[in-house]
């Protein structure tokens, strides 16, 4: 589970820069992650844990789950906003590379505990936020219609709240309900691999 921890999120990226055509600023995108990295890890927790009500899945949007995902996507959002939206921007390889230092990290600190919750799906729910919010996003910029924007803006805003609550479920030992919405979190994800594979 470590080495799963460890090695997804590379890997998952190798494998979607197979089908994608999109850059990324891949320096920048390593050198801000492993900052936000280092500070998170003398920060600490910016939510307390709490038990299994709504203060946990605060933990798990903030500290776990969503908010590590959000800052690199707004933060590439900005950039690309401020350049006018260049050919070759890719939100998801962006995030992906954001999420390098960020699994290292991680990986070594949650290593003692051996949790799944932690090592497995905490992961598979930062890939499925670094591809499934850019995959609304590029519908809702390519061809900017208001009815897409409508359509788009509604998952934007609740795919990091399904996240979260997948860790929250998993967390509260509901186990069918976790593993439910976390097939949810993915449709995204899937949906975008799934257009990419046919371009190519």
């Amino acid at each position: 589970m470590i080495l799963f921890c460890l090695f997804w999120v590379p890997l998952f990226y190798l494998l979607r820069r197979q089908f994608s055509d999109g850059g990324g600023s891949g320096v920048w995108a390593l050198l801000f992650g492993s900052i936000f990295a280092v500070i998170q890890a003398f920060a600490g927790h910016l939510v307390n844990p709490g038990g299994f009500d709504f203060q946990r899945f605060m933990y798990g949007f903030i500290d776990l789950v969503s908010l590590p995902v959000l800052i690199p996507l707004i933060l590439y959002f900005v950039i690309q906003l401020l350049k006018g939206f260049s050919d070759g921007f890719d939100f998801a390889n962006f995030a992906l590379l954001w999420l390098f230092p960020i699994g290292l990290l991680r990986a070594l600190t949650w290593s003692p505990t051996n949790d799944p919750i932690l090592l497995v799906v905490v992961p598979l729910l930062w890939t499925a936020l670094a591809v499934g919010i850019p995959f609304f996003i590029n519908l809702m910029i390519n061809d900017f219609r208001w009815y897409k924007a409508a359509l788009c803006v509604p998952f934007i805003l609740f795919l990091p709240v399904l996240a979260a609550a997948v860790y929250w479920a998993f967390f509260s030992h509901q186990t069918v309900l976790g593993f439910g919405l976390l097939l949810a979190a993915n449709i995204p994800l899937g949906l975008s691999l799934g257009f990419d594979i046919s371009r190519k």
